[in-house]
C-alpha cells in the first residue's frame, strides 16, 4: 500500500500493494480471489489476459464493470444497465467505491480497475495492473496444472531486456496517447504524438523477422503494448489526435504482430471489446470525456476494427 500523511492524522491509503505468495497473508488458494475489470481500460485488459492466459479463470473469478465510468466511480449492473455489465456478484454493490471503503472505510485514493479482492479477508490485495500481471504470472503456480504454470512472460533471463522496453514504451505509448490528447498547448501535443510515433517506428523495426518483441517469445511486453494499439486506430486515432499514422496503414509489422496476437490467442482475443472501449473514451461522464466529446458523438468507423490475418 502506499499512503499519504499529515502530522495531525493517521495514513491514508491511496492504493493497495499487496502479493500472492505462500504463507503470506494471501495466499494463493482456489476461489478465494476475485478481479474486477473494465473491458474499456487497457490497464484493465492486461490483467485480464494473463488470467486467461495462465489458466486462472478456473482459480479467480471476475466481473465488468460499465464502460461508461462516472465522477462517482465504476458502475455495476445495478447502476447502470449497459449491454454486457455485469452486477456485482460478491455484495450486490452498486459501484466500485463501495468495494474500496468497505476493504478501508478511510480510502483516500482512486477507485480504479483492475482490482483483485481477497474474498476471504474482504479486503483489495491490488490495485496496480503492473504488479497485477506480475501476481498472475507467478504467484499461483504451486496450485496450477503443470501447463500453466511453466508459462513465464518475465523470464528471468529477459527481464532486463524487458524492463528496458518498458521505461519507454510505457512513457511515450501507454501514457504518451494520453499525453497527447490532453495536451494544453499545441507545443505540449506536439512534444507527446512525435515522441509517440517515433517510439512506434522503434517498435517495427524491432519486429521485423520477429513474431514477439522479445527474446521472440511472448512476455509481458506484448502483452502491455497490445492494450493500447488495439484500441489506436478504432479510438486513439480519432479522439487523441494521434494520427501521424494509423497501425494499419503505416506500421505492417506492428499490424502483423497485433493480429497474430488477437486471431491466434484466445487470451487477446476474448479480453477485448470494441464496444465497450469506444464508449469509454467518447461517452463515459469524466472531465476528460466531457472536453473532447462535449456532445456525446461516437464515431461509426472504422468498418473494421480489426484486420483479419
Amino acid at each position: 500500500m502506499t499512503s499519504n500523511t499529515d502530522k495531525d492524522s493517521k495514513p491514508v491509503v491511496t492504493s493497495f500493494r499487496n502479493n500472492i505468495e505462500v504463507g503470506g497473508l494471501h495466499a494463493p488458494e482456489k476461489d478465494r480471489y476475485h478481479l474486477y475489470i473494465s473491458y474499456g481500460c487497457p490497464w484493465s485488459q492486461r490483467a485480464s489476459i494473463l488470467r486467461k492466459l495462465k489458466g486462472l479463470d478456473e482459480f479467480i473469478g471476475m466481473t465488468i464493470v460499465s464502460p461508461r465510468m462516472s465522477p462517482e466511480s465504476w458502475a455495476f449492473k445495478k447502476a447502470d444497465d449497459y449491454p454486457g455489465t455485469e452486477d456485482d456478484p460478491l455484495y450486490g454493490a452498486s459501484r466500485i467505491r463501495e468495494l474500496y471503503l468497505k476493504s478501508d472505510p478511510d480510502y483516500g485514493g482512486r477507485f480504479t480497475v483492475p482490482m483483485l479482492w481477497d474474498k476471504k479477508l474482504e479486503k483489495v490485495v491490488n490495485n496496480e495492473s503492473a504488479e497485477l500481471i506480475r501476481i498472475f504470472n507467478t504467484g499461483f503456480n504451486d496450485i496450477l496444472p503443470s501447463e500453466k504454470a511453466a508459462i513465464d512472460v518475465y523470464p528471468e533471463a529477459l527481464r532486463k531486456d524487458i524492463d528496458s522496453v518498458h521505461e519507454w514504451v510505457s512513457d511515450t505509448i501507454n501514457s504518451g496517447v494520453y499525453k497527447a490528447g490532453l495536451a494544453k498547448t499545441q507545443k505540449e501535443y506536439e512534444v507527446a504524438v512525435n515522441a509517440l510515433f517515433a517510439s512506434l517506428d522503434r517498435l517495427e523495426e524491432m519486429l521485423k523477422g520477429n513474431t514477439y518483441l522479445i527474446g521472440n517469445t511472448l512476455t509481458e511486453v506484448d502483452v502491455r503494448l497490445f492494450t493500447p494499439l488495439i484500441r489506436f486506430d478504432p479510438i486513439y486515432y480519432g479522439i487523441f489526435k494521434c494520427n501521424l499514422g494509423s497501425i494499419r496503414h503505416d506500421y505492417p509489422e506492428l499490424n502483423r504482430w497485433m493480429k497474430n496476437l488477437y486471431w491466434n490467442n484466445p487470451a487477446f482475443k476474448e479480453t477485448t471489446n470494441f464496444d465497450h472501449s469506444k464508449v469509454t473514451y467518447y461517452l463515459a461522464d469524466t472531465t476528460f470525456n466531457l472536453q473532447l466529446n462535449p456532445n456525446a458523438i461516437v464515431p461509426l468507423g472504422p468498418k473494421v476494427n480489426i484486420e483479419p490475418l
